[in-house]
């Protein structure tokens, strides 16, 4: 088992094996966001413990996402050493199980172990999520304000949804500005949408092509 750093953010990606699609359809990226709800919301207040409850909301913090038809996107932040090792564990292996059921077939599905990328600095951060974000356009060559609506995190960055286990606080914290009473969610979708500069250059070409 690798070791990673705890309190410190994880860019996380993956893809089909032989870069073969891991999502058929719209129920299928419904079903893989639907175990990262499972695995990242404490259970409510009196709620008989699940029996896949494991307080992994406690252990690791998503931050934003990106779903694509062979790969997805994952930024996190690991709050325990093992944390994150065990959430994606627990994710991959429940929706592996759910696609192999349903397209009747076995094996792995994924290409080897999940990568793993430090984030050890604010630029690096905040370019990531904006890669992260812009993923689905290079890929769908989508408007962006369709890309809101994508199976990606942006819809809550920009104040669209809300969504209990998506933290995006801490990286629009560092957009918005009192002096010149601009929202977060305006700042960074500037950002975004409008910054002319190459996001997969400054994070040195670690990123899934």
């Amino acid at each position: 088992m690798k070791n990673y750093i705890e309190n410190t953010y994880y860019h996380i990606f993956n893809r089909g094996v032989e870069e073969r699609d891991i999502y058929g359809d719209d129920k299928d990226y419904k079903v893989f966001l639907g175990f990262l709800k499972r695995y990242l919301t404490p259970p409510a207040q009196n709620e008989v413990q699940p029996r896949w409850e494991s307080k992994l909301f406690e252990e690791v913090k998503l931050s934003a996402y990106s779903l694509m038809p062979n790969h997805f996107h994952l930024l996190i932040k690991q709050m325990t050493r093992e944390g994150m090792t065990r959430f994606i564990r627990a994710l991959m292996n429940s929706y592996v199980r759910y696609f192999n059921q349903k397209y009747k077939r076995v094996g792995g599905l994924f290409q080897g172990i999940f990568k793993a990328v430090p984030v050890d600095n604010e630029t690096y951060l905040l370019h990531l999520s904006r890669y992260i974000h812009l993923n689905p356009l290079e890929l769908h060559n989508m408007t962006m304000g369709k890309l809101e609506d994508y199976y990606c995190s942006y819809g809550e960055y920009i104040g669209k949804r809300s969504t209990s286990w998506i933290y995006s606080e801490e990286i629009l914290g560092y957009f918005g500005s009192k002096l010149i009473s601009v929202s977060s969610y305006d700042s960074y979708r500037d950002f975004v949408e409008k910054y002319q500069g190459n996001s997969g250059e400054v994070l040195g070409g670690l990123t899934l092509e």
